[in-house]
C-alpha cells in the first residue's frame, strides 16, 4: 500500500437494513468495516464516506430518509462526504477522482454494501485508472438474486463471483484480518 491508503467506504446506510431487500450473506460485514474505520481514524489516514442518494421515490436510500442515513459507526470524523445517485463513487459530488489527484493519494481500501453494485463498479474504475486497490471482501456483503431464468442466486455466490472478477485484475481481493497500516 502507498503511504497514506485511502480507506473508501461505500452506502453503508439504514436503507440496507430493511429486509425487502431480501437474504443477505455476511452478516459481519458492517462490524469489519467498523474495524477498518477505527484503524483508519487511529492511524490519521483519510477516510471517504460514499452515500446513495437514490433518486427514486420508492427507494429507502432517497434524501431525507431514515434509509438514507448512514448506519450507526459509520458517520463520524472523515476527510469527503460523497453523494452518488449511479453505481460508482467516481460519478459522484464532489469529485472523488479530483480529490485523489489534488491530494496525490494513489491507494484505496474499498469496502461497503453492495459488494456487486457499488462497490465492485467503484473498484473496477479505480483499477483501470491506475489506483492500487484493495477490496475487503469481508467488509463487504450482497443480496440474493435472480438469473435471466428467473433463478435464485445466492448471495454467498454473488459476492464470491465478484471477489473472482476482481482479484487480480482490478484489485488485490483481501479480508479485513489482512489489512495492517
Amino acid at each position: 500500500m502507498s503511504k497514506k491508503p485511502v480507506l473508501v467506504v461505500i452506502d453503508v446506510q439504514k436503507g440496507f437494513l430493511d429486509s425487502s431487500w431480501g437474504n443477505s450473506n455476511n452478516p459481519n460485514c458492517e462490524e469489519n468495516i467498523r474495524r477498518l474505520i477505527k484503524m483508519w481514524r487511529k492511524a490519521n489516514h483519510p477516510i471517504v464516506l460514499v452515500r446513495h442518494d437514490s433518486v427514486s421515490a420508492t427507494s429507502t436510500l432517497r434524501p431525507n430518509q431514515t434509509g438514507n442515513d448512514f448506519q450507526d459507526g459509520i458517520d463520524g470524523t472523515h476527510d469527503l462526504l460523497i453523494s452518488k445517485s449511479v453505481n460508482s463513487a467516481f460519478f459522484g459530488t464532489p469529485s472523488l477522482g479530483d480529490w485523489l489527484k489534488e491530494n496525490e493519494y494513489t491507494s484505496l481500501v474499498i469496502c461497503g454494501i453492495t459488494t456487486n453494485h457499488c462497490c465492485e463498479t467503484t473498484a473496477r474504475m479505480a483499477g483501470n485508472m491506475g489506483y492500487q486497490v484493495k477490496f475487503v471482501l469481508d467488509a463487504t456483503r450482497t443480496f440474493d438474486f435472480k438469473d435471466l431464468s428467473g433463478n435464485v442466486v445466492k448471495a454467498e455466490d454473488v459476492y464470491l463471483m465478484t471477489a473472482t472478477n476482481l482479484n487480480g485484475e482490478f484489485a488485490d481481493v483481501v479480508m479485513t484480518a489482512d489489512i495492517a497500516i
